[in-house]
C-alpha cells in the first residue's frame, strides 16, 4: 500500500537522515562520474574546506560524495567537513570512506552555534527536517532547524572570513498559487497558511532565504540558494513517507501500487545526480541569488510517477490501482508544484540522467543493496 503525500523534498529538496549509500554501488559510482564531467568550473572549488551540514542526508551525502570524487579524479584538494547529529549513522552513510584524510565527520547540531578548529571556505546548508510527518509531528524542531540553523551558519561564514553560503532551500516556498498548475520562476510566490504547524517548513525556509540575502546585504556574504523540487535516488529511504519512496518500495516487493488520492497532484520530480549537479551550476557559474533545481521533464502528476515506477520493471506486471474514503487532511493542499528551470538552463545546466533513467537507477540501487 503507497501513501500519497505530495509533500516537498528539500532535500531534497534535504533532510539529516535517509538511506545509507553502500560502499560498492555501480549506480553511485555512475551518477558520481555523470556530476564531475559536467562543463563546469570546478577549479574554484579546489583547495576549499566545505562544511556540509545534515552530511547524512540524501542529497547532502550526494555533494560531499562529489567533491570527494573530483580529489579522486582531478586532484582538487578539498576537504569535506560533515556536520551531523548522529555520528554512528553518517559514519555508516560513508563507510566506504570513513577513513579518508580529506573527510571528517563533526558532531554537531544547528540549532547551537558551530565552531570549528578550522576556518571554512563554503558552507553548504543542507540540515533540516524533510520528512512530511515531522513538519506537522515536530514542527518546532522543523523551524528551528532552518531559522536558527541559518543565523549560526551565516555568523560561522562571517567568523571565517570570506565564506561563501549555500541554502538547500526548496519548492514549498511558493506555497499556494492561483496558478497552481504550472510551472512556477523564482518570483512567483504564492500563500502560506501560517496557523497551520505543517507551515514550519515552508515558513523557516522562508526566513531561512530571507537571512541569507539580509547577511549578504549587511555583511557583503556570497550566498546561492537552491530551491530543490522532489528529488528521489540512491540514499532515499522506502519509510521516508513520499510518494517516490512508496512506490519504489512497492516495485521492490512486486506489490501493485494504490495511491490515497486521484493522484492528480503534480509536482516536479528530478534524479539526486541532476539535482546536484544543477546546485553545482547554480554556485560555479550562477549569478542570481536563486535557482530551482528541479528538471521540468519531471513534472508530472503523481499518478503518472506511480505508473513510471510501476512501468520500470515491466516483468512483474505490476498495476496502479485507487483506495477509497481516506482523510486527506495531513497531505499539502497545493495541487501543482513545478518549478521551472529556465533560469538554471541559461546556465548551460541539463539533466544528464533525466526523469526515466533516474527511476531505472533509483530501483537498481535498491535491488544492489538486497544482493547477498
Amino acid at each position: 500500500m503507497s501513501a500519497d503525500h505530495p509533500s516537498s523534498d528539500s532535500p531534497a529538496h534535504p533532510g539529516t537522515r535517509s538511506g545509507s549509500v553502500p560502499a560498492t554501488s555501480s549506480v553511485v559510482a555512475r551518477d558520481l562520474d555523470d556530476i564531475v564531467a559536467a562543463a563546469l568550473p570546478w577549479e574554484k572549488l579546489f583547495g576549499k574546506t566545505v562544511l556540509i551540514t545534515g552530511a547524512s542526508g540524501m542529497i547532502p551525502a550526494y555533494v560531499a560524495r562529489t567533491l570527494l570524487r573530483l580529489n579522486d579524479t582531478r586532484g582538487a584538494g578539498i576537504r569535506v567537513l560533515g556536520l551531523v547529529r548522529h555520528p554512528s549513522t553518517a559514519r555508516g552513510t560513508f563507510a566506504d570512506v570513513i577513513d579518508r584524510s580529506d573527510l571528517a565527520l563533526v558532531e554537531g547540531d544547528v540549532t547551537q552555534p558551530v565552531h570549528l578548529d578550522e576556518p571554512v571556505h563554503l558552507v553548504i546548508h543542507g540540515a533540516s527536517p524533510a520528512r512530511p510527518h515531522l513538519h506537522a509531528t515536530a514542527p518546532v524542531d522543523t523551524i528551528r532547524a532552518n531559522v536558527q540553523g541559518a543565523f549560526h551558519l551565516l555568523d560561522l561564514c562571517r567568523r571565517s572570513g570570506d565564506a561563501a553560503f549555500v541554502l538547500m532551500s526548496s519548492a514549498e516556498v511558493y506555497g499556494q498559487r492561483p496558478d497552481d498548475d504550472g510551472l512556477v520562476t523564482e518570483d512567483g510566490y504564492g500563500a502560506v497558511d501560517i496557523l497551520t504547524p505543517r507551515a514550519s517548513y515552508a515558513e523557516g525556509k522562508r526566513a531561512a532565504e530571507t537571512i541569507a540575502v539580509s547577511y549578504r546585504a549587511q555583511y557583503g556574504i556570497s550566498i546561492t540558494i537552491a530551491r530543490f523540487g522532489h528529488v528521489f535516488g540512491p540514499g532515499m529511504a522506502l519509510d521516508d513517507g513520499r510518494v517516490q519512496a512508496d512506490f519504489t518500495a512497492d516495485v521492490l516487493a512486486g506489490r501493485d501500487i494504490v495511491l490515497n488520492s486521484d493522484g492528480s497532484a503534480r509536482r516536479t520530480y528530478t534524479y539526486l545526480a541532476d539535482a546536484v549537479s544543477g546546485m553545482f551550476t547554480a554556485l560555479l557559474v550562477g549569478e542570481d541569488i536563486a535557482y530551482n533545481i528541479a528538471d521540468r521533464d519531471g513534472f508530472i502528476s503523481i499518478r503518472e510517477l506511480a505508473a513510471a515506477f510501476a512501468g520500470a520493471r515491466p516483468e512483474r506486471g505490476l498495476t496502479v490501482g485507487f483506495r477509497e474514503g481516506v482523510d486527506v487532511s495531513g497531505y499539502s493542499a497545493v495541487r501543482g508544484q513545478g518549478l521551472d528551470d529556465t533560469r538554471l538552463r541559461a546556465l548551460g545546466w541539463v539533466p544528464h540522467v533525466g526523469f526515466r533513467a533516474g527511476v531505472d537507477r533509483t530501483i537498481a540501487w535498491h535491488e544492489e543493496r538486497r544482493r547477498p
